[in-house]
């Protein structure tokens, strides 16, 4: 196992099984501590169930886990109070006001009253929530609701917080905003696990695991996850990008294919040969077309990684 002292989430083939079903299979997770480290995947890809064994909440099938020096799920009860978790579905209570849900958070966690009254006050002013505190949790929006349950998941000021798809039921300017709260905590020295389904999320982390049918497929920070893409990205322009799209359906050299706006995405195997095979096949089908290799993106990353064949993770 690695240093705990200088990870957060040390886990080694993770895995977890529920009949003759592969959830997470054999997974190798490091977190360093402070960081904030990101699970990219499509539903069902395992994010929640791996979060869910980290925490101690689901137990492993097989694999060994430790987080902030606990072993787990043996020491499970020791790392509650130092963690934080939220979870996707909005958890609170809808018939309590925004500071009687903090209050009855504060109690869970044995604060004083004097102490519960100082960090609740804090945090109705670190995430806008002054003029909501008494105002029933049920008859707020989306992004409050989400300010609120992020105000309870640190109030005990844990040491790591995890969060399964946190943003998926809020708008742009909400998710923005919660991201710069979670930079402010890591900045802090709190490490932060978050899943999301958002490229534009995962492209924020410091850090990026990419999850495919349980099993971990591409580790590493942003940058170099896209740096390290094999083949290349062209940028079609053309006057009828779906006609260009069926004129090029089916060419062995093409791993992905979308339509941006006005323009064809395309990831291909080897850059330079594929791009004079795509520009011929178009003249051949009478379409003039200018082809440009751009940077690749996180998402081109993900349609390579995910197509891979699932026995190793690519690393950056």
């Amino acid at each position: 196992m690695d240093k705990a002292n200088d990870n957060a989430i040390v886990a080694r083939g993770l895995t977890r099984r529920f009949g003759d079903l592969v959830a997470v299979d054999h997974v190798d997770l490091t977190v360093a501590r402070a960081q904030v480290y990101g699970f990219l995947g499509p539903n069902g890809s395992g994010k929640s169930t791996t979060i869910r064994m980290l925490c101690g909440l689901l137990l492993p099938t097989e694999g060994d886990i430790d987080v902030l020096d606990c072993k787990i799920p043996q020491q499970a009860e020791a790392l509650k109070r130092r963690i934080g978790y939220m979870t996707q579905k909005f958890s609170l209570y809808d018939d309590l006001t925004v500071y009687e849900n903090l209050d009855f958070v504060a109690a869970v966690h044995e604060l004083s009253r004097t102490d519960a009254r100082k960090r609740i006050d804090e945090l109705l002013t670190t995430y806008w929530l002054t003029q909501q505190r008494d105002q029933l949790a049920g008859t707020m929006s989306g992004g409050q609701k989400q300010r609120l349950a992020l105000a309870a998941s640190v109030l005990h000021k844990p040491e790591l917080l995890l969060l399964d798809e946190p943003t998926s039921a809020v708008d742009p300017q909400s998710r923005r905003e919660f991201w710069d709260s979670l930079f402010a905590l890591a900045d802090q020295g709190t490490t932060i696990l978050v899943s999301t389904h958002y490229m534009d999320e995962a492209e924020r982390c410091h850090r990026l695991a990419i999850l495919d049918h349980g099993r971990l497929v591409a580790d590493g920070s942003p940058r170099d996850l896209c740096a390290a893409l094999p083949g290349q990205a062209l940028l079609i322009e053309c006057a009828n990008p779906r006609r260009a799209q069926t004129a090029l359906d089916g060419e062995p050299a093409i791993v992905s294919m979308a339509q941006i706006g006005a323009h064809l995405r395309v990831l291909v195997h080897d850059g330079a040969d594929a791009r004079a095979t795509i520009a011929a096949k178009l003249k051949a089908q009478g379409i003039d077309a200018r082809i440009d290799a751009v940077e690749a993106n996180l998402e081109d990353v993900f349609v390579v990684a995910t197509q891979r064949p699932k026995n190793k993770a690519v690393a950056a």
